[in-house]
């Protein structure tokens, strides 16, 4: 069953870039265009690795199994996280009107469960914050049926730009 989409929420600003989060969607899938340089791609990733571990810290904390890193389910986040900042939009449905299910699918993905963004946290503890001080995100970061978990971040304007894609 697809959770119902809902209307992107601003969490106050900790810094001076805008920060939002909406609520937790499934996953969409949009072509790439690669903008960033190659010395960010290790940051990105070092980034999302972060991510996974905050999220195993706050599941460990409530009873729940870890999630596994997912790699089909990484480049769908990185994927995402970067078409929203290339084509400057921020929401679960993607300007073609795919959903997260819907961009899994062309991807050969099965399993996908919820998907988190949020958009201008600088790092990944200030993401992780916003998530869990908002119930929908928290809601997928401790949903323990979830058991893999890959996470996109891109530094592009008007960012950071992050996403979380959990699966079965």
């Amino acid at each position: 069953a697809k959770p119902p989409a809902a209307e992107p929420t601003t969490e106050p600003a900790g810094t001076a870039a805008p920060q939002e989060t909406a609520p937790a969607a499934p996953a969409t899938k949009i072509p790439r265009q690669r903008t960033r340089p190659p010395a960010t791609v290790s940051t990105e990733a070092t980034a999302a690795a972060e991510v996974l571990s905050l999220v195993n810290q706050e599941r460990a904390k409530a009873g729940c199994s870890p999630v596994t890193a997912d790699g089909a389910l990484a480049s769908l986040a990185e994927d995402f996280s970067e078409a929203m900042a290339d084509q400057g939009f921020f929401d679960h449905t993607d300007p073609s009107g795919a959903s997260p299910w819907d961009r899994a699918a062309r991807l050969g993905i099965t399993g996908l469960g919820g998907e988190n963004i949020a958009r201008g946290q600088a790092d990944a503890a200030a993401v992780m914050d916003a998530w869990m001080n908002s119930p929908g995100h928290r809601a997928n970061i401790l949903n323990c049926d979830f058991k893999t978990l890959g996470v996109g971040v891109h530094f592009g304007t008007g960012g950071p730009w992050w996403t979380q894609d959990f699966g079965y």
